[in-house]
């Protein structure tokens, strides 16, 4: 098994409690890069790998592919680690790794566990209270649209088809009691904490 797992936007401190945990049980740890070799090493000693800072997709894909093929040998006998700035699920290239290991070694299953993301971070630091809504971009458009708060889902869901969205997802109470996920058909109501994703 392969976890992603977030080690926060850089500061010890903000590492979960749950991360340190898992680096710590995990057969192996992979981290990409020296801030995060510094953040997990305290708990263990982990292999640091390097992935090109580069234009050229082929050079990253062959990149992936070593990477994956080298993490693979562990996570088919136990539980590796892949520990990065920020959250593995937000402008990560664990996304990118998992798709490669998806194709290249199916039997392995790909989880994440979040950290606190770059867009939560800034907020603190920036001291800005962000009360609205927003958009949050990596300089190539806007391709999903994240909804908070949705008390009627299927409804939102349905203005948001008019505009070109086709998949939605929605999570209600995460990571609290009576979580619930609801992939294809959405309810007619949901809980006050609930998120709904929508994808072009």
């Amino acid at each position: 098994m392969l976890t992603g797992v977030g080690l926060g936007p850089g500061d010890p401190e903000l590492l979960t409690l749950k991360a340190v945990r898992l680096i710590r049980e995990a057969d192996a740890v992979y981290v990409p890069g020296k801030r995060a070799y510094e953040l997990v090493r305290p708990y263990r000693e982990p292999v640091q790998i390097e992935f090109p800072m580069s234009p050229d997709e082929d050079e990253i894909r062959r990149c992936l592919e070593v990477h994956a093929d080298q993490i693979a040998a562990v996570a088919k006998k136990g539980l590796v680690v892949f520990g990065l700035i920020g959250d593995p699920n937000f402008f990560s290239t664990y996304s990118r790794l998992c798709a490669i290991m998806e194709k290249r070694h199916p039997g392995i299953v790909c989880s994440t566990e979040p950290g606190v993301s770059a867009i939560t971070a800034f907020a603190a630091i920036a001291k800005v209270a962000v009360q609205g809504g927003f958009s949050v971009s990596d300089g190539t458009g806007e391709s999903a649209r994240i909804l908070l708060k949705v008390r009627r889902p299927r409804e939102a869901a349905d203005a948001l088809r008019h505009e070109g969205y086709t998949r939605f997802v929605l999570v209600e109470r995460m990571y609290m009691e009576g979580e619930k996920v609801h992939l294809e058909v959405l309810p007619e109501e949901s809980d006050y904490f609930s998120i709904l994703y929508a994808e072009m």
